[in-house]
């Protein structure tokens, strides 16, 4: 891989990193505040649905953070774009769809 790309696969991370973080900053807190007795039952369940869901979220974006903090350190590790498993290069099609990829196609497929 040439120093143009990892220009523009370590340009596209950050960017990805960026909306994450901004998105992170601007939520509410993971539980609902308390209404007290107000509201029904359905109410009440509505409301604990959408605080599992909203910390659902926060968990599946900091795994995502994870991974393309990870990926930044291989750029810098000269290792980006090589499977980490077969130890053989990940396709571009493959990094421009999932630039913090780790393995390739085929290896994630078998897993």
């Amino acid at each position: 891989m040439n120093a143009s790309d990892l220009i523009r696969y370590k340009e596209l991370l950050l960017a990805k990193r960026r909306t994450l973080t901004s998105a992170k900053a601007g939520t509410e807190s993971p539980a609902p505040s308390s209404s007290g007795d107000k509201g029904d039952l359905v109410d009440h369940a509505s409301a604990a649905l959408e605080a599992e869901l909203r910390v659902r979220l926060r968990e599946t974006d900091s795994k995502l953070l994870r991974a393309i903090d990870e990926a930044l350190g291989r750029i810098e590790h000269n290792t980006f774009g090589v499977c980490q498993a077969c130890l053989k290069p990940i396709s571009a099609p493959r990094l421009d769809a999932v630039p913090w990829s780790r393995l390739c196609r085929e290896c994630k497929e078998q897993r």
